[in-house]
C-alpha cells in the first residue's frame, strides 16, 4: 500500500526572509516532498495560509502520516485544526514533528508539557548519534549523522520521557539534546526529529531525509485494534 503523507509547513519565513528564500526557493517543505515521493510515497504539501491551513477533514482522512514544521506563527494555527489533527493522531494517523515544531500547539497538546529547551544560532557542527541501532528509524544510517552547520538545541528538553530514544545530538559548543524521540498516543505514533533550522540547507542532507522517511514509515505501521472505551454491558464470558 502506498503511504499517503501530508508535509505541513508554516511557510512564513520563505515569504519574509531573503536568506530562507535563497536556501529553499520552493519552500522548506519542497525537498521533503520530493524525497518522500522518490521513496514511492504519495506526498503532498500543505501550508498555514491555505484555507483551514490545508488540513481539512477530507485531507486528514486521506493522510497516513502528517509531518509538521512551524516556527514564527505557532499562535496563528487555529485551535479547531489542532483538535482535528489531535483526533486523527489518537485514531492512528502518524505524526512526525520537525525542529521548531516542538513548540507547536499540536505537539504541546500531545506531550502535555511546556516542550521548552535551550537554543543558540552560531553555525555549529551537530553530530547525531544513533543510540538505538536496531530501531526501524535508524535503518540505513551509520553510527552517527554529521551536519556541518545547525542551530543548537540543548537540554533540558521539557518533554515526557520518550517511549523510545533513537538519536542523541552533540553540538560543537558542548551541549547535548534528545533529537530522535518516539511516543505513542492512543493508536497513533509520534516521532520528533530535531534538525531543520530554516536558514541552513539541512533538508537537502541525505541522512536527514532518510531519517524523516524512516520516521514516516515507522509512524504509519499498523496501530493494532480499534480502541474501545466506556460501558460494556455484555461480558465476553457467561457470568454465573
Amino acid at each position: 500500500m502506498t503511504l499517503r503523507v501530508t508535509v505541513w509547513n508554516e511557510g512564513r519565513h520563505e515569504k519574509k526572509n531573503p536568506k530562507v528564500q535563497q536556501v529553499y526557493p520552493e519552500g522548506l517543505h519542497a525537498p521533503i516532498v520530493k524525497y518522500l515521493s522518490e521513496q514511492g510515497m504519495d506526498a503532498r504539501a500543505a501550508t498555514l495560509d491555505e484555507p483551514e491551513h490545508g488540513l481539512t477533514e477530507a485531507v486528514l482522512a486521506e493522510t497516513d502520516v502528517l509531518t509538521w514544521w512551524g516556527h514564527m506563527a505557532h499562535g496563528d494555527v487555529q485551535d479547531a485544526v489542532v483538535e482535528r489533527v489531535h483526533q486523527r493522531v489518537m485514531e492512528g494517523m502518524g505524526l512526525v514533528v520537525l525542529h521548531s515544531g516542538h513548540f507547536s500547539k499540536i505537539f504541546k497538546k500531545l506531550m502535555g508539557t511546556g516542550c521548552d529547551l535551550k537554543w543558540r544560532e552560531a553555525e555549529e557542527r551537530e553530530r547525531l548519534w544513533v543510540v538505538a541501532p536496531g530501531h526501524p528509524i535508524a535503518e540505513g544510517l551509520g553510527e552517527y549523522i554529521e551536519i556541518p552547520h545547525e542551530e543548537m538545541y540543548g537540554e533540558f528538553f521539557d518533554i515526557p520521557a520518550p517511549d523510545e530514544l533513537v538519536l542523541m545530538s552533540w553540538f560543537q559548543g558542548g551541549e547535548v539534546f534528545r533529537s530522535g524521540c518516539c511516543f505513542y498516543r492512543g493508536r497513533g505514533k509520534i516521532f520528533y526529529f530535531r534538525p531543520g533550522h530554516e536558514t541552513y540547507p539541512t533538508y537537502y542532507h541525505t541522512d536527514v531525509l532518510r531519517v524523516i522517511a524512516n520516521g514516516v514509515r515507522w509512524a504509519a505501521l499498523p496501530a493494532g485494534p480499534k480502541l474501545a472505551f466506556g460501558h460494556r454491558p455484555q461480558p465476553l464470558e457467561k457470568l454465573e
